[in-house]
């Protein structure tokens, strides 16, 4: 996709918050929207030296809440040629320091999927908006937490070209139905996960199997949960938590999901 893009230098509107160079081309700005009263934190990331529109990508963050690492895959996509916003899906930009407190932000989230939805959507509407972006062309892309949420955006027949669940939970209580989901599925997980057990991932297969969907798992062997993210060894450390980041399993996947982009986008 990025290959069949002109750079050239295009300017860029400022909003009401500054865009900053994150490096040499891509731009990064902040920003603030509102969904059923509350203020939710955005982070959008583009390369201005790319010219017209192109595909947008939703980021979805972990159970720990908007943050660096969501902010980074942002401009790791910005990098690639897409516009990406790391969005909120708990409202205030919230972010855990302990799993106690994240588990309560991922509980109370999870709780109400319409509201849920409508977190979704209103971020969606965002990134359509953007000077640069395409608003027929969005994918969306989320780890741990936000595996879960893009995959069940995806069951709900939300209009998306595609989703890529990164070591999210794989079952759900809303069930892919035939017809129903537009977005080809594609997700990864760990052979060694704790949180997404083998029944699960066999259910999931059959899930999107049954209803038609144009779906790719892949399962790393002995890979344990949230190894696309650096710091989680950090995290198992520290709280004494079943999970890894695997260096070899976070490229094939990135690179997986740039090939799965090229593909979906036209």
């Amino acid at each position: 996709m990025t290959g069949t893009l002109t750079r050239v230098g295009i300017p860029l509107a400022l909003t009401a918050l500054i865009a900053v160079p994150a490096t040499a081309a891509v731009q990064t700005q902040e920003i603030e929207y509102s969904v059923q009263g509350q203020t939710h934190t955005g982070y959008m990331a583009w390369d201005d030296s790319v010219s017209g529109e192109r595909p947008g990508v939703l980021v979805v963050h972990e159970w720990w809440g908007h943050g660096e690492f969501s902010r980074n895959q942002a401009e790791k996509l910005a990098e690639e040629g897409y516009t990406a916003l790391a969005l909120d899906m708990y409202g205030e930009g919230k972010h855990a320091e302990h799993p106690e407190k994240a588990k309560e932000f991922m509980e109370q989230a999870s709780s109400n999927m319409d509201l849920m939805q409508a977190r979704f959507r209103t971020a969606m509407q965002q990134l359509q908006e953007h000077d640069t972006v395409d608003p027929d062309q969005i994918a969306a892309q989320g780890y741990c937490f936000g595996g879960a949420v893009v995959l069940n955006m995806a069951r709900l027949g939300m209009d998306l070209e595609g989703v890529v669940s990164f070591h999210g939970s794989l079952g759900s209580p809303i069930e892919a139905e035939s017809g129903e989901v537009e977005a080809a599925v594609r997700a990864y997980t760990g052979g060694a996960d704790q949180f997404v057990p083998s029944e699960q991932v066999s259910g999931f297969v059959q899930e999107m199997h049954s209803a038609d969907v144009d779906y790719a798992l892949r399962s790393f062997p002995g890979v344990q949960h949230s190894f696309m993210n650096p710091k989680a060894d950090q995290y198992a450390r520290e709280f004494d938590m079943p999970v890894g980041y695997d260096e070899h399993a976070a490229e094939t996947a990135w690179e997986g999901t740039l090939r799965f982009y090229d593909g979906i986008f036209d």
